[in-house]
């Protein structure tokens, strides 16, 4: 049950469903039955992110940031965090509204999210609980501009689709991985933050990042 979506730009590609999304890039967890404590689940819980595994030295080029590799690894693994945190609270509330999501993302990322909150919308889902994750920079270019490449392992063991109309939390789609890969584009023009121009949720590729965590 997995549909996939290319944004237009060459660099700028964000693969996922349709209304497959909702179940499965945003990680809806839990089993296929409903009993009583699947009705109305209480506040949300904070996302949490894994301590990012080190980068190879092999992995890099000259600092794009003109600073030591630590330094660049980290903005860019901040970016991409603040970016994550943006994402999973427009996805609890199936909108952008009140979020900083469009500041850490390329226009047609940003797109890309919003027609997926767009038929959240129109499903009457939302998301809720907890989706960890584990990035970590595999690559930093010190082209113009400068690049990274982050992969993600995502767990969505405790990440479930809510349906607002009856209150109830939808199963998890069979087949599909608790742990799954994800990956990510970042650049940085001069003179300004980094920002996320691709992000690929590898929904059928499992990750053991997060074993045993």
């Amino acid at each position: 049950m997995t549909a996939r979506q290319k944004c237009s730009r060459a660099r700028v590609a964000l693969r996922c469903g349709a209304s497959t999304f909702v179940l499965v890039l945003t990680g809806c967890g839990g089993g296929g039955g409903y009993d009583e404590s699947d009705a109305k689940p209480s506040a949300d819980t904070p996302t949490t992110v894994m301590p990012a595994a080190p980068v190879p030295k092999s992995a890099h080029s000259p600092s794009p940031t003109g600073t030591a590799d630590g330094t660049a690894e980290a903005e860019v693994l901040k970016a991409y965090g603040l970016m994550w945190a943006e994402r999973t609270k427009a996805y609890r509330a199936a909108s952008a509204d009140g979020t900083e999501l469009k500041r850490y993302t390329a226009p047609d990322v940003w797109s890309a999210f919003e027609t997926d909150l767009a038929r959240m919308r129109e499903a009457r889902t939302e998301m809720r609980g907890e989706l960890r994750h584990q990035p970590e920079v595999t690559v930093l270019a010190g082209a113009e501009p400068p690049a990274a490449t982050v992969k993600d392992c995502v767990d969505r063991s405790r990440w479930q689709t809510l349906d607002t109309t009856t209150g109830w939390r939808l199963p998890t789609p069979h087949g599909q991985p608790v742990r799954y890969a994800a990956t990510a584009k970042l650049e940085r023009v001069e003179g300004h933050r980094w920002t996320v121009t691709e992000y690929t949720a590898h929904t059928t590729r499992p990750c053991q990042g997060l074993s045993g965590r």
